[in-house]
């Protein structure tokens, strides 16, 4: 069974920077896309970011978009998610996902136990 586990949050003021990470344990590949989820508080959990298993293709939601770098590291069977110019509104439990293929990123059930972004203002 592949395992994720998320590290690299924590509280920031607005306008500051973080980064995620995300590392692969148990039945891992290089070959899974990887994406990274958020949920805040009284939401459902939304698209984030997506990468496929090579790195030459990304996906962004319209709202990370200027703002968050999604990166991997095969070698390292880790992914990455480089978030600037935080803003409250950033403020979730962030999930890593993995899938066969970017188009189907979230539909699989590999998830990480999430770790909490706050941004303050």
């Amino acid at each position: 069974q592949l395992q994720l586990v998320e590290s690299g949050g924590g509280m920031v003021q607005a306008g500051g920077s973080l980064r995620l990470s995300c590392a692969q344990s148990g039945r891992t590949s290089s070959n899974y896309a990887m994406g990274w989820f958020r949920q805040a508080p009284g939401k459902e959990r939304e698209f984030v970011a997506a990468i496929n298993w090579s790195g030459e293709t990304t996906r962004y939601a319209d709202s990370v978009t200027g703002r968050f770098t999604i990166s991997r590291d095969n070698a390292k069977l880790a992914v990455y998610l480089q978030m600037n110019s935080l803003k409250p509104e950033d403020t979730a439990v962030y999930y890593c996902n993995a899938a066969p293929g970017i188009a189907t990123i979230g539909e699989y059930d590999y998830w990480g136990q999430g770790t909490q972004v706050t941004v303050s203002s």
